[in-house]
């Protein structure tokens, strides 16, 4: 094929997403990963209850420009932890999962994007390696105690009373398929936009043996990052790094106050709201890269 000819195969078709695994904090972890070599690194941080499955329809509107790379986390998708591991399901211990994650596939330098659960565990590498960190997007990931909705009520009522019958409530409250569809759909003006294998693969992967009492585990230890949500803001005044949070202002769980807050303590911060739920890549994936494109065009270049 010539020259030309490989340019327009490359306008015309969305890079390919290669899928791998490698050994970090001995786990082995999943990631999937687009884009050149070379390019500006992107790590994107997904969040409860899914994987780096939720970033299948960014990555390839990403990878023109940026090296995208999205691990599943300890517990989630298709990393595996070994039971003789003895892992322990805690935010911190996801977090040093994480930063040996990095360390080995030798990213010294990287914009993040978080969500949901993947904003303390960022957030934590952020503090660990200021310097690493060129610019974050947060996209319905939380670091304000302004930010939790009242969705977070029968968890704050597990944390205050850590009990087996709280746990037990916890647990049917929202490990249930009907729970992860509405944490898909409530806010959503056409729940048709969902792509129905989104929630269903990640409440398949829920049901697998051990994952109930691993979420209850981690659903108990948020708790330990309310606690730091001081430290993280502390790290956005001292660190100003370049901040878009784009926002899905019908999330019943991070309500628009939270994305608001960043501002306090970041003068670098953007705020923008999508009319969509938790999970907005579903129905707002272009407005999100489209979004992540100008920013990171200003932020890394």
């Amino acid at each position: 094929m010539t020259n030309s000819g490989s340019s327009i195969a490359r306008e015309r078709f969305a890079p390919r997403t290669a899928f791998s695994t490698v050994e970090a904090d001995g786990v082995r972890v999943f990631y999937r990963e687009a884009g050149p070599a070379d390019g500006p690194v992107l790590l994107l941080l997904h969040g409860f209850p899914t994987s780096s499955h939720m970033y299948r329809e960014l990555i390839p509107r990403l990878a023109s420009r940026y090296r995208v790379i999205s691990p599943d986390l300890p517990g989630f998708g298709f990393s595996v932890v070994r039971e003789e591991r003895r892992y322990k399901y805690s935010f911190q211990e996801l977090a040093h999962t994480m930063g040996a994650f990095v360390d080995a596939l030798g990213l010294k330098r990287y914009a993040l994007y978080v969500f949901d659960y993947g904003a303390p565990t960022g957030f934590r590498l952020a503090m660990a390696h200021p310097e690493r960190v060129t610019a974050i997007v947060s996209q319905n990931g939380n670091a304000y105690e302004d930010g939790l909705g009242d969705a977070w009520d029968p968890i704050r009522r597990y944390w205050a009373r850590p009990s087996a019958e709280n746990r037990e409530i916890v647990r049917a409250k929202v490990l249930t398929l009907e729970g992860t569809k509405f944490q898909y759909l409530h806010g959503v003006r056409n729940p048709l936009a969902v792509a129905p294998e989104s929630y269903t693969l990640d409440q398949a992967l829920l049901e697998r043996p051990g994952q109930t009492d691993i979420q209850l585990d981690l659903f108990l230890d948020y708790a330990s990052n309310v606690k730091l949500y001081p430290a993280f803001q502390k790290y956005f005044r001292e660190a100003q790094p370049p901040l878009l949070a784009i926002w899905g202002q019908n999330d019943p769980f991070f309500i628009p106050p939270g994305a608001e807050a960043y501002r306090r303590d970041n003068p670098n911060a953007t705020v923008r709201f999508l009319d969509t739920g938790h999970f907005a890549l579903e129905t707002h994936v272009d407005e999100i890269a489209t979004a992540m494109h100008e920013f990171l065009a200003r932020a890394v270049g």
